[in-house]
């Protein structure tokens, strides 16, 4: 199973300078507790945003075009091809985690979807892709976050399937 996971904000902002815009412990709680089912698939830029790569308790798999890239104990890949590859002898459910061109790039293969909407607006640069079809995913789950004085922001936590015709 190929997955996403993350979150994003009314207008589909995720990021600003390579970092999340917000800062929200139930969001980064649900984000362990789904991807610790499986691998992380995520592109340089995302794994460098990591204060402590790789993320312990999966395997961490990162894309990247540098060829002599270090990623300190991450599984370095080069394309989707092989990603898919890896993802089809592993047996392990991939996460993949960002950024957004990962997202545009396997939006035909991915089965699930686990989404976090924060209900602000926040201001960045970086936006899942707006053309991301929907229509081909049902809602299966949703709940509301709980707002306290750490998670100071409304949010939601969304888990969508692929329909399969």
């Amino acid at each position: 199973m190929l997955a996403y996971v993350w979150a994003e904000d009314e207008n589909r902002l995720i990021g600003k300078d390579d970092e999340l815009p917000w800062r929200l412990p139930g969001d980064v709680k649900f984000f362990k507790d789904v991807t610790m089912r499986g691998d992380i698939v995520m592109g340089r830029d995302t794994y460098e945003t990591i204060p402590k790569r790789p993320l312990k308790g999966r395997r961490n798999i990162v894309l990247t075009h540098r060829e002599d890239y270090d990623g300190n104990g991450a599984i370095i890949v080069h394309s989707k091809e092989e990603i898919l590859r890896l993802h089809e002898h592993s047996g392990e459910d991939f996460y993949i985690i960002g950024g957004a061109t990962l997202f545009e790039m396997f939006e035909n293969e991915v089965d699930e979807l686990y989404r976090t909407v924060i209900h602000e607006s926040f201001n960045g640069d970086t936006y899942f892709p707006g053309d991301f079809d929907y229509s081909k995913f049902e809602r299966v789950k949703y709940w509301d976050g709980v707002v306290d004085d750490k998670n100071i922001y409304p949010h939601t936590f969304e888990v969508w399937k692929r329909i399969r015709e």
